[in-house]
């Protein structure tokens, strides 16, 4: 599949905004925690990828029910949906110039029902012309999601037979449905609710 920059200026993929706060004093020293065990930037986005994936549960695994949604609550609080998960990502490898970009999937139940819209991670390494997705969601039985920047292992293989999709586009902020499904949230049952089911 073709990644499409939604925003041709590279710098794009480094900024801070509201959800990605990678200027937030806990983003920061935790990136600076994992570069000063890495060094190079490959080597730091994989710790920043297994650090997020496995360090910081997936509330549907967990059971918690907070939302998080900035970069630093889901550092904070040690939980988050995939969205914010992705989030808490993009905001520790912008933290080290690594441009990293959200990005999206329609995903659905084995018999095609309840589409859901899953985020996503794509980065670029320092150098390099080529994006490569990663999902931090957090592996579980059956889930198997892993860093490799040159054949790609996610935590869900699109099945176009059951209408999902990859979307291609490559978000410089997070979109728009799934931030507002995160900000209007006061609990997980909210959550699941307000999850939008296409972009």
């Amino acid at each position: 599949m073709q990644l499409i920059q939604q925003n041709p200026d590279v710098h794009a993929y480094l900024v801070s905004d509201a959800a990605i706060d990678h200027w937030h004093p806990l983003v920061q020293d935790t990136a600076d925690a994992l570069w000063s065990a890495t060094g190079d930037a490959y080597s730091y986005a994989k710790a920043a990828f297994e650090f997020v994936r496995d360090t910081i549960p997936h509330s549907a695994d967990s059971g918690d029910e907070r939302v998080a949604w900035r970069a630093s609550d889901v550092l904070s609080t040690r939980n988050g949906i995939c969205y914010a998960k992705s989030h808490a990502l993009v905001a520790l490898l912008r933290a080290q110039g690594v441009p990293a970009a959200l990005c999206y999937q329609r995903l659905a139940d084995d018999d095609g029902s309840n589409h859901l819209v899953h985020g996503l991670v794509a980065l670029r390494l320092p150098g390099s012309d080529r994006w490569a997705r990663l999902d931090p969601r957090g592996n579980k039985p059956g889930v198997d999601a892993r860093f490799d920047l040159d054949r790609e292992q996610l935590a869900f293989p699109v099945r176009p037979e059951l209408g999902e999709i990859d979307y291609p586009e490559l978000y410089a902020a997070p979109h728009p449905a799934a931030l507002r499904a995160l900000q209007e949230s006061a609990d997980q049952p909210e959550l699941w609710r307000r999850l939008p089911t296409a972009l």
